[in-house]
């Protein structure tokens, strides 16, 4: 696990490889995954391709290992570093619905998470540090959210 600080809030790192430094993301990357959702699921509701980054590539989730969920989401929404601001009482985001749910944070193959806000972390990836990706509830100790619109399924 690696604790760094970027700006103003702390990252933590879980990962099978090295935290890269850096938050840039090209708009070429924001594409959503336009596969139809049958195409990933199983017959028992697991995920059936792995779970990627949209920016980097790096894996995120190996096949099989999380559910399929739908559960209503807010997410902040994914830029540049120098396009994030503090606008006072109002953050620019996507309320998301389907999520991919994982019980165990040790099942994935290279998140982050921030620091706590309010009650919530969000995941994101390790690697490029490009995010939120995903959505935790510390509240829940056993389900951590990614969405399906902010990855790559191959």
């Amino acid at each position: 696990m690696v604790m760094f600080l970027y700006d103003t809030m702390w990252w933590v790192v879980l990962s099978t490889a090295t935290a890269v430094s850096g938050f840039e993301m090209d708009n070429n990357h924001q594409d959503k995954d336009s596969t139809d959702q049958s195409d990933l699921v199983s017959e028992d509701g697991k995920n059936v391709k792995s779970v990627l980054c949209q920016r980097c590539g790096s894996k995120v989730l190996c096949p099989g290992m999380a559910a399929f969920t739908e559960k209503e989401l807010f997410l902040p929404s994914m830029r540049k570093k120098s396009g994030l601001s503090s606008t006072e009482g109002s953050v620019d985001g996507d309320t998301l619905t389907a999520h991919w749910l994982v019980d165990d944070m040790y099942t994935f193959e290279n998140v982050g998470f921030t620091n706590d806000v309010g009650r919530i972390k969000y995941l994101i990836c390790a690697d490029c540090e490009i995010g939120p990706i995903g959505w935790h509830c510390l509240d829940d100790k056993k389900c951590f959210y990614i969405a399906l619109e902010r990855v790559n399924h191959v």
